[in-house]
């Protein structure tokens, strides 16, 4: 938005105006005496400059007109990118406003939405003025206000045009700027303005300049900092010194090294990975590693666009002992700034790297790359006890003058001061501190000598504290959430500043119930006016008063049915405002309960303000004046009294009319004035279930409601409204139809059901209560329509209830297929000689031999069936494994044409790939989870686990002493599918036995006659081996359907929960049962698809049997997230418990079982279970 020239014909102070005559000069109007002009634009002209123009009227052509304004577009980024530029913060009518000194503005402005907010008073400009924006759209002025603008302690009066600006409240510009003799020093963030004789210095937002070589004179420039050049240098290098707090990795005991393979990155991220680690290793701060932890390395955009590395240490930190230190609360922080006026921020660099990790936790740290294996030195980002240590070094190094003029969060230090003297001294100090612990700050990131200045998102002052408005810019920017995820991330930003709301809670309960589990995502009216009505409270929100002393506390509280609010005021200034909506059990509290509710709410919230003080509780319930004389009082009111009595206060009567401000937080407006409904909460909840509307006349007794179906009525009230009922009707009165019929009401039945018509969307609406319903839940489409048809019918009402079901995404992830596995047997080709295709696959889980083997691995020869078992342990890497398949396969049978394997780490390695490239071996991997591919080597297993069984138990002795003589018992034993047994395939004849002696003779075949012998013996094999496959194929198919999907067709993955604990209450069988749904990217053979997976699912294999998939059927277009559960790479993932909920004890006959009740991860509080203490102890320790 901008303002330009018209005309290249100007003068010193006119210009020739769009649409006036040549040469003739039109002047300035007078301004009301006393008062400047505006500010706050750029200095700094754009590549496209915008204009203004007068609109000319009959009414005003004699007037003479004002210098053509203007005023050049830019946005807060670019303000904060140019390094000529000045903003900051100043007050109108005692609220913060964004501004902006623009020496390049002919006039100054205030923002559409700060006058709104601000309710000043407007005049009408003399002539309007059209501003044309730099994308062509013009907007009109036509009204400017009178307001006094505070800057550094005085009030500057001003009068600013009105214009629908959204970067800035307010932009002064040269009108302004030169009516009070402004000088601008856009290197220091200064300017310089002359009132009565003195000068009078604004010091702009530092912070918000980037791109400038801050060198050892910039800081030179600020008084006192320039003693310390050497605490603001420009990078950190080496190692920091050694210090009483270094960073420790505590496991849990018992805890292996956790290791995950690097993830995959794309060229652009690899080149920044291997500049970034480069930079790393030359600081210092990383070193290579043998370590056996290792963490993968992904990166993530910053708000520059450029890509910041990040470790994901989330395996590492789950089996971390967390570290309790306290972080301190921010409203605990903020309390100790009563009386300042003086501010410094000062910002270390690189906080984090300024620790050492502990020589022993070095390896833990450990993290692996494309480019190699590394390790810190220095505490890194990310790992969960980093922020909790950092605090600790902190308030040791500054413990003697925390709360007196030091608060430090972290890494971000304040100081603040009651003059500027005293402050002086006290920066002083600070800085000598970090000197002497060799601390470093970054001087880009500092503030200092402010009279208001942001601190963690608020900004402070002499004055208070208010919301910072370049924090709440975002949340007043924030586009209409479409997702669950983004109003959870909504109410997160807005909620940081609740304290500033009256009845945040109450405002936000529409939004707030669009995140519970059970409620269908759906942006109601009443959604978006929460939406705006939170956007609006945020960006006004009030300068709340700091706490002074501690005398003259007042709490004014109030409850409803809504929820609980109250104020928090000293000496007639609102200190906070707090509010919560009412929790389930607490809405069938009677009234006296609920109000006590609400004071019981405010005195634990702001404990830490009343506690051992004198303070006023207000409340409109008159009864609560008596609560400490009174006798009767339920158990509920003793345990609350206990704890009032605690503080040192009266409870003071104060109608519900003059209570105004608590009232509101706790209650919202419905529409409908003087009824109230006391009855049950719970049963009006299910007569709404069941469209019932409940009446009462006077609201106070239940057994004064009446109750009428509201669903009939509105049916009725869409026939009439339908285009095809005047049809109907006709048929009626014909007899053509005789099983339709017209009510005494003028309903439209058939057969004793009732007609819902198309018009009004009634029938998606049965079709959703149906099915939905808590009086229902999910039934199938049989079900489902035999219970409607007893009620409703339209045409075609079956088809309509098979469809919906059918795209109903909770039967979807949750409810079995009860029809055949999808997916037709496709058989392997039959090899043409003998070892030319093999399958091979490691049996695990057997004891430890004393040659320390513990797995076996199985190599079968697909055509002749014969097999070799190979003792190996499963620590054996892929190079040895390389070693025993030359020596045991190679040797003896020659170098295999083909693998077929299942999809082992061992076997999917760099290594063994290229190991059986050199060979010239093809590798065939089996569908991820689909072990059928490789049926072969399963069925083989089950055969040698069995033997196994049989000859400890026959013989006794160790496994590994009997596996050549299982070995040739299986290759010399009959196999059904090639009609003899593999040594006979193999050989030409079965082996000798001890059963065998008795033959004599030797057979004799030489030459062709061996040769042709062999041959037809191999066809033989062949054919039978043919045959075997067409029936195992028949046999299978006939349990089995036909499946077929698309490409770009969405289809959800079967998954299965594993269970990390016995439970007596198995939470695993109210898991899902898919995930998903994901887009089909290309079909792999006959029975195999290759899918597009999320982000979350970086180690699973993206192609999968037509057998694990289930097809994705859309009601909404709404995708069920893969990422709300963590998918390991077998397709499983792991129930884990996330809140203690009671503690109990289960009583035996011979003994007592202590018990806890647990909420389970992504379960509700409904679906907690009871499980033994102990165990829950042994596995899950964080949790108490």
């Amino acid at each position: 938005m901008g303002f330009d020239q018209r005309s290249e014909q100007r003068s010193e102070g006119f210009v020739r105006p769009v649409g006036s005559a040549a040469g003739r000069p039109r002047t300035v109007p007078p301004r009301p005496e006393g008062f400047a002009g505006r500010g706050g634009g750029s200095s700094s002209a754009p590549r496209r400059p915008p204009t203004i123009q007068r609109e000319q009227s009959s009414s005003v052509a004699s007037v003479p007109a004002p210098v053509q304004p203007r005023v050049y577009s830019l946005s807060q980024q670019e303000a904060r990118d140019a390094p000529d530029v000045v903003t900051g913060t100043v007050y109108i009518s005692d609220q913060p406003c964004r501004v902006l000194f623009d020496s390049g503005a002919s006039h100054s402005f205030l923002s559409e939405h700060c006058f709104e907010i601000l309710h000043l008073d407007s005049m009408v400009l003399p002539i309007s003025l059209s501003v044309i924006l730099p994308a062509g759209n013009p907007l009109i002025a036509r009204q400017f206000c009178l307001c006094e603008i505070e800057i550094s302690g005085k009030k500057w009066k001003s009068s600013l045009i009105r214009l629908p600006i959204s970067s800035y409240d307010v932009i002064l510009g040269m009108d302004w700027l030169s009516q009070y003799e402004a000088q601008i020093d856009c290197l220091k963030k200064q300017v310089s303005l002359l009132v009565a004789g003195e000068r009078v210095v604004f010091q702009g937002l530092r912070a918000s300049v980037r791109d400038l070589n801050l060198e050892v004179g910039s800081v030179s420039e600020i008084p006192v900092v320039r003693e310390f050049a050497d605490v603001f240098p420009e990078e950190l290098v080496g190692l920091p010194p050694d210090r009483d707090v270094e960073f420790s990795i505590d496991v849990f005991p018992g805890t292996a090294p956790i290791s995950k393979a690097p993830y995959r990155m794309a060229p652009k991220e690899l080149s920044e990975l291997n500049f970034q680690l480069q930079e790393l290793v030359d600081r210092g701060f990383v070193r290579p590693s043998v370590s056996p932890w290792g963490a993968p390395v992904l990166f993530v955009k910053k708000k520059d666009g450029t890509l910041r590395m990040c470790i994901d240490y989330r395996d590492l930190n789950k089996v971390t002992i967390k570290n309790k230190y306290p972080l301190p609360r921010i409203d605990d922080l903020f309390d100790q700034l009563s009386g300042s006026s003086v501010f410094s921020k000062i910002d270390l660099r690189s906080g984090y790297y300024q620790v050492k990790v502990k020589e022993a936790d070095v390896v833990k740290t450990a993290f692996s790359t494309r480019y190699g294996h590394y390790e810190f030195l220095v505490m890194p980002f990310g790992v969960t006890n980093a922020p909790a240590i950092f605090m600790d070094l902190m308030n040791r190094v500054f413990r003697e003058y925390l709360d007196q003029f030091v608060i430090v969060f972290i890494d971000d230090i304040l100081v603040y001061s009651a003059s500027e003297d005293e402050h002086a001294r006290h920066l002083r100090i600070v800085l000598e501190t970090l000197r002497r612990h060799q601390l470093y700050a970054k001087f880009s990131k500092c503030e200092f000598w402010l009279k208001s200045i942001s601190f963690l998102g608020h900004v402070i002052s002499g004055k208070g504290i208010s919301v910072d408005p370049q924090k709440i810019q975002a949340v007043a920017d924030w586009p209409r959430p479409t997702t669950v995820f983004e109003v959870r991330s909504f109410l997160g930003m807005a909620g940081y500043y609740r304290k500033f709301v009256k009845g945040f809670s109450q405002i936000s309960t529409p939004l707030t119930r669009l995140t519970q589990k059970s409620v269908p995502f759906v942006w109601t009216p009443e959604c978006e006016a929460s939406f705006q009505r939170l956007k609006e409270c945020l960006t006004s929100a009030p300068v709340l008063a700091l706490p002074s002393g501690t005398e003259g506390f007042q709490v004014f509280s109030d409850a409803s049915l809504k929820g609980l609010g109250c104020v928090l005021m000293q000496h007639g200034q609102v200190i906070s405002y707090a509010s919560r909506q009412l929790k389930p059990h607490e809405k069938n509290y009677p009234t006296h309960d609920l109000e006590l509710a609400a004071v019981v709410f405010a005195l634990k919230i702001w404990r830490h303000y009343l506690y051992g003080v004198r303070c006023e509780i207000f409340t409109d319930h008159k009864s609560l004046k008596y609560i400490f004389t009174q006798k009767d009082l339920n158990l509920r009111q003793r345990r609350w009294l206990e704890l009032i009595k605690d503080y040192d206060l009266t409870i003071q009567y104060q109608p519900g009319k003059a209570n105004v401000v608590a009232d509101a937080l706790s209650r919202k407006s419905s529409g409908l004035s003087g009824i109230q409904l006391t009855c049950d909460d719970f049963l009006i909840r299910d007569m709404e279930r069941l469209q019932l509307e409940v009446i009462s006349s006077s609201g106070l007794e239940l057994a004064q409601m009446s109750i009428r179906s509201t669903l009939e009525t509105r049916i009725q009230e869409a026939q009439k409204s339908d285009s095809d009922y005047s049809k109907l009707i006709a048929q009626i009165g014909s007899g053509k139809t005789p099983e339709l019929r017209i009510s005494d009401s003028g309903a439209i039945f058939c057969k004793n059901r009732l007609w819902v018509p198309v018009f009004g969307d009634l029938r998606q609406e049965i079709l959703y209560e149906s099915h939905h319903s808590g009086y229902t839940i999910h039934p199938g489409s049989g079900k489902m329509y035999a219970d409607m048809k007893l009620l409703f019918w339209w045409p075609g009402m079956k088809k309509d209830v098979a469809e919906f079901v059918s795209r109903c995404e909770a039967c979807q992830l949750v409810k079995a297929e009860h029809q055949r596995p999808g997916g037709l047997l496709q058989s392997l080709p039959i090899p043409e000689w003998k070892w030319e295709e093999v399958t091979m696959d490691f049996a695990m889980g057997f004891p430890r031999s004393r040659q320390g083997h513990d797995a076996i691995w199985v190599v079968v020869d697909r055509l002749t069936k014969s097999a070799h078992f190979l003792p190996i342990r499963q620590t054996d890497s892929v190079d040895r494994l390389a070693q025993i398949y030359v020596k045991e396969i190679v040797r003896l049978h020659g170098v295999p044409r083909v693998i077929v394997s299942d999809r082992d780490g061992r076997f999917t390695s760099r290594l063994w790939k290229g190991i059986q490239q050199g060979l010239g071996t093809k590798l065939h991997f089996s569908t991820a989870f689909h072990p059928q591919t490789d049926g072969q080597s399963e069925r083989t297993i089950q055969v040698l686990e069995d033997l196994l069984r049989l000859c400890v138990l026959d013989f006794s002795g160790s496994w590994e002493d009997h596996i050549p003589l299982i070995e040739f018992a299986y290759n010399n034993s009959f196999q059904s599918s090639i009609g003899m047994a593999p040594y006979e395939a193999l050989y030409g004849r079965k082996c000798r036995t001890p059963l065998t002696l008795t033959e004599v003779g030797d057979r004799q075949a030489l030459g062709a006659t061996f040769a042709d012998e062999t041959a037809q013996k191999i066809n033989l094999i062949r054919e039978r081996l043919k045959a075997a496959q067409d029936r195992q194929q028949k046999y299978y198919n006939q349990k089995h359907r036909f499946v077929e999907f698309q490409v770009g067709d969405f289809v959800y993955v079967k998954v299965s929960p594993m269970k990390g604990v016995s439970r007596f209450g198995q939470v695993s069988k109210l898991s899902p049962r898919y995930v998903g749904p994901f887009e089909i990217l290309e079909r792999i053979g006959k029975a195999a698809y290759k899918l597009m997976l999320s982000d979350s699912m970086p180690d699973v294999h993206n192609v999968f049997h037509v057998s694990t998939l289930r097809k994705w059927v859309s009601d909404s277009g709404k995708k069920v997230s893969a990422d709300e559960v963590e998918i390991q790479e077998n397709l499983t993932y792991k129930e884990e418990p996330e809140l203690i909920l009671a503690y109990d004890v289960r009583k035996l006959r011979s003994k007592q079982i202590p018990m806890v009740k647990v909420q389970w991860k992504h379960r509700t509080a409904r679906e907690a279970t009871w499980e033994k203490e102990s165990d829950m102890r042994r596995l899950y320790p964080y949790l108490f």
